[in-house]
């Protein structure tokens, strides 16, 4: 029904201008066959001897048209049985016609119409605050929704075409019908209620989201896209609070992780005083070794909170191995980050020069950054407008194997592979790991169920741009109590619960009994890092947890804070998002490029 309903819409548009043109010829064609019918009547009528009133020929002729046929009048001339023949059956075709036009027209197509809008609402309820707006859907909304569902975070995607709302309404998005350079839009969709404004649109349009969003609020925060370096101070200019430059973000991701001559961490945010970065192992004297023998915390002040290698995630443990693939989760103050880069900044000289596949945005990023810090590199390419200079780009089809060994695939450490295209990223995974089993080879994921797998053909790192741009705008949202470190991985502050009050951390088992992990404490506004199983749990005091989204659940279920609670809008989610069971991951949005 729902199939039919949006075709009659969609099929009916058309019409809707020229329909009551077109109504008015069909009427007048009506009443022309009607008169033409009275005419010819009276002259065969008056031929058989038969005289008969003007209105009775009309009340003939309709009678006859309509198939009712009453009998009353009848023709005894075959002349006249053959008029007869003719009015009924042009009557009845044109009846037909005439009839199911206006019915459709004018009656089922208008309440159709109305249904159909009532099913996407123009205005969200003014009762309703704390949510996300997002002016379109793409890889990056979609995962961001994805995030929001998860942590009952109300949201709303405007759509300004009304079949295309309907669509996302049925895929079991929240939407609202609006234009997104509308003024009307962001009053009906409460921005100055909302906790953020997040648009990745062309920069363009962008910038004229942030200053129609910006006239109304002037307090909500907005976080936009931009695909042009020149875009970043128009975008400022126009309101935007933070711009994210994604193709660079990823570049650089991706690069931080080449074995090269700068293994430094990268910060990947801030919450509760605590920096939290990651670090690559590769190039440094810690591969090979366990994090008990690393023995960070004394050497530099960082904890060791966890590693992600080759897509899976493992909180810190005395025996964990660190191996060439490992990124290390650090956490610490700003010094003591500084203070690991400038024991393991440096890493191993690599004098050979890296490959990157793709010359796109994020392909130039990775090679730039690698050329801040020293690193030579070769970018393959085949479209002949993306080549720059002769010695860092080699023209050609990466799948072409002697396209790769005029790049040196032979004596390279590490191929970034950055193609916007998953299905060639995977092919290309596979083709360089069974050219050299031992290459580092690190690609980039558009779709984030990719990324595994990305990691199955034989990555060591990959790096997913729907990830990144949904951390990037995530960590924005809730940089004051939530630090999305990757994929369903959070780190967050909650108030020690009264149940565990006086009770030490060694006490509570929070690991076991949630799967959180303590990696600090705040107390009176100072940010431990290091906290002691053996420290009993004062009143006041806020514990600095890392996990995933069912450890996060586990934790919050057990011990809810009232604040955090209030905090995401639960009941406003409840109310305003009834679809929020829906798995967006089932559906594949466009690829940016």
């Amino acid at each position: 029904m729902k199939f039919v309903g949006l075709m009659l819409s969609y099929l009916s548009a058309p019409l809707r201008e020229r329909r009551s043109r077109l109504l008015v010829t069909l009427v007048v064609v009506f009443v022309s066959m009607v008169a033409l019918f009275t005419v010819v009547f009276h002259v065969l009528m008056d031929r058989e001897g038969q005289s008969h009133s003007w209105m009775t020929a009309i009340y003939w002729t309709l009678v006859t048209m309509t198939t009712l046929g009453f009998g009353d009048i009848t023709f005894t001339s075959d002349a006249g049985r053959l008029f007869s023949v003719v009015v009924l059956l042009s009557g009845s075709i044109f009846i037909l016609v005439l009839l199911p036009f206006t019915f459709i027209q004018f009656v089922f197509a208008p309440w159709m119409e109305r249904r159909e809008r009532s099913r996407v609402p123009r205005e969200l309820p003014a009762d309703l605050q704390g949510h996300v707006v997002l002016t379109g859907l793409g890889l990056i909304e979609d995962e961001l929704i994805r995030r929001a569902r998860r942590a009952n975070v109300p949201y709303v995607v405007l759509e300004p075409s009304l079949e295309q709302a309907l669509a996302r309404h049925d895929q079991g998005y929240q939407v609202m019908l609006g234009a997104v350079d509308d003024p009307a839009t962001y009053r009906a969709a409460g921005v100055d209620r909302a906790a953020i404004v997040a648009s990745t649109l062309p920069d363009a349009r962008n910038s004229n989201i942030a200053f129609t969003v910006r006239e109304i609020s002037e307090s909500v925060p907005i976080v936009v896209t931009a695909n042009d370096p020149a875009a970043v101070d128009v975008l400022e200019l126009a309101g935007a609070d933070r711009v994210l430059r994604l193709g660079e973000m990823l570049g650089e991701t991706l690069a931080r992780r080449v074995l090269g001559p700068d293994a430094r961490s990268r910060r990947i945010g801030e919450v509760a005083g605590l920096v939290i970065a990651e670090a690559a192992a590769v190039g440094t004297p810690l591969v090979g070794c366990t994090i008990a023998e690393a023995d960070l915390g004394s050497r530099t002040g960082v904890n060791v909170i966890g590693v992600h290698l080759r897509g899976r995630f493992e909180l810190a443990r005395p025996d964990l191995r660190l191996e060439p693939a490992s990124v290390a989760i650090l956490a610490g103050t700003t010094a003591q980050i500084q203070a690991y880069d400038e024991l393991f900044g440096r890493g191993e000289r690599v004098d050979r020069p890296a490959i990157i596949i793709g010359g796109g945005r994020v392909g130039r990023a990775v090679g730039a950054h690698l050329a801040s810090v020293g690193q030579d590199y070769r970018i393959v390419e085949a479209r002949p407008d993306r080549l720059r200079d002769a010695e860092h780009y080699v023209a050609g089809d990466a799948a072409d194997l002697s396209v790769l060994e005029r790049a040196g695939i032979a004596e390279t450490q590490s191929v970034v592979i950055t193609t916007h295209d998953d299905d060639v990223n995977v092919y290309l995974t596979l083709y360089v790991r069974r050219l050299r089993p031992d290459v580092q080879v690190i690609s980039r994921a558009n779709l984030d169920r990719n990324v595994t797998t990305l990691y199955r053909a034989g990555a060591d790192s990959v790096g997913s741009y729907a990830s990144t741009g949904a951390t990037a705008i995530w960590n924005a949202f809730r940089a004051d109590d939530t630090l999305r470190v990757e994929e369903d991985l959070d780190v967050f502050t909650v108030p020690v619960p009264l149940e565990l009050v006086g009770r030490t951390l060694a006490d509570c088992d929070l690991r076991r009994r949630t799967g959180c992990n303590v990696i600090g404490l705040v107390t009176g506004g100072t940010t431990r890092s290091h906290p002691t199983a053996r420290e009993p749990l004062a009143a006041g005091t806020e514990l600095v947890l890392i996990g995933d989204a069912e450890a996060e659940d586990r934790f919050l279920g057990a011990y809810p804070p009232p604040r955090l609670a209030r905090r995401l809008g639960r009941q406003a989610v409840a109310a305003s998002d009834p679809s929020s069971a829906v798995d967006a991951s089932r559906r594949t949005p466009e690829v940016p490029r």
